[in-house]
């Protein structure tokens, strides 16, 4: 006897739906094993490392402040993803947009002009959209794949702010770290939350989520994007431009990300850093998938993973684990959530040899 993948006639809604509940819970039992075997009560344990890292207002304003930009990340992407448009440098997109507003910021450090904030987020914007455009044109013009381009485009976007945070932007008075001048207080979001570091930026990510959902659901270019994501040879029969996807989907992820990376220097940390992000841009494609490439989905799915940054140091701290066992169930929900992803798609089926002569079950 075989076995044998055979797609499903009609994947059932209902599953795609729970298949990232059952990712979660199945990571949840594999988090549950590593605690037994560290020597601690499994049960208790997993309940201390959810629920400690928000069990003060602090730490649910780090909540906020970390879920943010994932969420408004992978909302950016899981527009390209729909139209079969992979876009994987969100990382580098964050570090241009950084680049693009820092260079605003640090050039009108001491202005106390309400247009300096303001501006920092269009040139975000822009710089993540100019570095997106650029695994587009290739794709359109060379047919280059987006994946290779996109992903490459990450290590010149970071070497780039190395150069300028070792070199022209280097503080002078920062003791020779790499790291930029404070930027100045009209360079800043104003914090929304008293005695938390959450700030205005946090409200980028339901806007994101809100812009994503009319824009797929309420758009014709929405209908565009997903019609080819569903059929490209469809889509093209009907008249959609397979150029026009590529493009918009990629300036959406390259648009969003940039407004991140502004979120991050003008929020909790600024300052310009090398370490600007934290991985945000490789963590929203776990994101943008566990929340099955939907705007809604993604919110709740950016808390889960900023959760589970956060869990990282409540895992060091009060439990004695490393910190690194956040990465570690991250890995494995992403692992749980593509094998469940299949087995919504494609049933295992038993077959019979056909080379002795058997039938197909």
């Amino acid at each position: 006897m075989q076995f044998r993948f055979e797609a499903r006639p009609t994947p059932s809604r209902k599953v795609f739906w729970l298949s990232p509940l059952v990712a979660i819970a199945l990571s949840c039992l594999v988090a549950m094993a590593i605690f037994a075997l560290s020597g601690l009560a499994p049960v208790a344990s997993l309940i201390t490392f959810i629920t400690e890292p928000v069990s003060t207002m602090y730490g649910f304003g780090e909540l906020l402040i970390k879920a943010a930009p994932l969420i408004l990340i992978a909302v950016g992407l899981a527009i390209g993803f729909r139209a079969n448009v992979w876009n994987i440098g969100a990382e580098g997109q964050i570090i241009m947009g950084v680049i693009f507003s820092g260079g605003l910021a640090l050039a009108y450090g001491d202005s106390d002009s309400w247009l300096v904030l303001p501006g920092m987020v269009l040139l975000g914007l822009l710089g993540g959209s100019v570095w997106a455009s650029i695994p587009a044109l290739l794709r359109i013009h060379f047919r280059a794949n987006e994946i290779l381009t996109s992903l490459m485009l990450n290590y010149v976007a970071h070497f780039a702010l190395i150069f300028l945070v070792h070199g022209i932007w280097r503080d002078p008075a920062g003791f020779n770290f790499p790291q930029s001048k404070p930027l100045g207080e009209a360079a800043l979001f104003p914090v929304l939350i008293e005695g938390t570091r959450a700030n205005l930026s946090i409200l980028f990510a339901p806007l994101a989520v809100l812009l994503a959902w009319l824009l797929l659901k309420r758009s014709f270019l929405g209908f565009q994007l997903q019609a080819r994501g569903v059929s490209q040879s469809a889509a093209q029969y009907a008249g959609f431009r397979a150029d026009r996807a590529i493009l918009v989907g990629m300036l959406c992820g390259g648009a969003a990300a940039g407004v991140a990376g502004v979120a991050e220097v003008a929020g909790p940390l600024g300052q310009i850093y090398p370490s600007v992000t934290p991985g945000y841009g490789y963590a929203a494609i776990i994101v943008a998938f566990l929340g099955q490439l939907h705007p809604v989905g993604i919110l709740f799915a950016g808390l889960l993973m900023a959760l589970l940054y956060l869990s990282g140091d409540a895992a060091q701290m009060i439990l004695g684990l490393p910190p690194s066992i956040a990465g570690v169930i991250q890995a494995t929900l992403l692992f749980f959530l593509l094998s469940t992803e299949v087995l919504v798609n494609y049933r295992l089926r038993r077959s019979r040899d056909l080379s002795s002569g058997g039938s197909i079950a």
